[in-house]
């Protein structure tokens, strides 16, 4: 994830010994204890990351307890994100004075049932897709940006956001993408200067599809 975030956050990427690392005590409350090893692995694997990119910030090494909605709840003065998908975990943090927020997502690179397809693709976002170029999975590869669309969105308004309430335009070219939220959820938002537009960056390696964007401040 390095490569698609600006120098002000910190990545690490989970190694082989993170998946089965040490968690805080505050953290170990969060993960619940009929955690399946799946989810214990993941969730410890982004806990271990976070903590490791907070030092590389110069910073303690703070728990990332989770909140009731599984969300992690980042130290006072930062703001973070985690993924993970089969084999991949990374996380970023940044400090509160550099950004506004972070998001990112990573999946296997494969094709969408075309329920799901019509679950996360507005039609114009399918009609654009059919015209790129053939041999990438593209509505994957929008599913993970609206996901990172997602992990910015909800830290600075507090809602929940629809795969549908984003549409999503991608340049291969550049390995840009735009996503441009619902005037109406915009509109409705209880925060100051909610975001509208969130841009980021994407790319496709052998299986895998990583897709990141921060929101700049005010």
């Amino acid at each position: 994830m390095r490569d698609l975030l600006p120098a002000a956050v910190s990545v690490a990427v989970a190694e082989g010994a993170d998946w089965v690392g040490e968690l805080l005590p505050a953290e170990r409350a969060g993960l619940g204890e009929r955690a399946v090893e799946s989810r214990r692995r993941d969730f410890t694997a982004g806990r271990v990351c976070a903590r490791r990119a907070m030092t590389a910030l110069g910073l303690p090494a703070t728990p990332v307890p989770a909140a009731p909605n599984r969300a992690p709840v980042w130290p006072t003065g930062l703001i973070g994100t985690i993924t993970h998908t089969r084999g991949y975990c990374a996380a970023a943090v940044a400090r509160r004075t550099d950004l506004r927020a972070v998001g990112m997502d990573a999946e296997r690179h494969r094709e969408l049932e075309p329920g799901v397809r019509r679950m996360i693709l507005r039609p114009e976002e399918a009609d654009r897709l059919a015209r790129l170029p053939a041999g990438v999975s593209w509505p994957v590869v929008v599913f993970s940006a609206k996901e990172t669309v997602y992990k910015v969105w909800h830290p600075v308004v507090g809602s929940w956001l629809d795969f549908l309430d984003a549409t999503v335009e991608l340049d291969p070219d550049t390995g840009v993408f735009t996503a441009r939220i619902d005037p109406a959820r915009v509109a409705a938002a209880t925060v100051a200067d909610p975001p509208s537009v969130v841009s980021g960056r994407f790319v496709i390696e052998d299986d895998l599809v990583r897709t990141a964007a921060v929101l700049p401040l005010r």
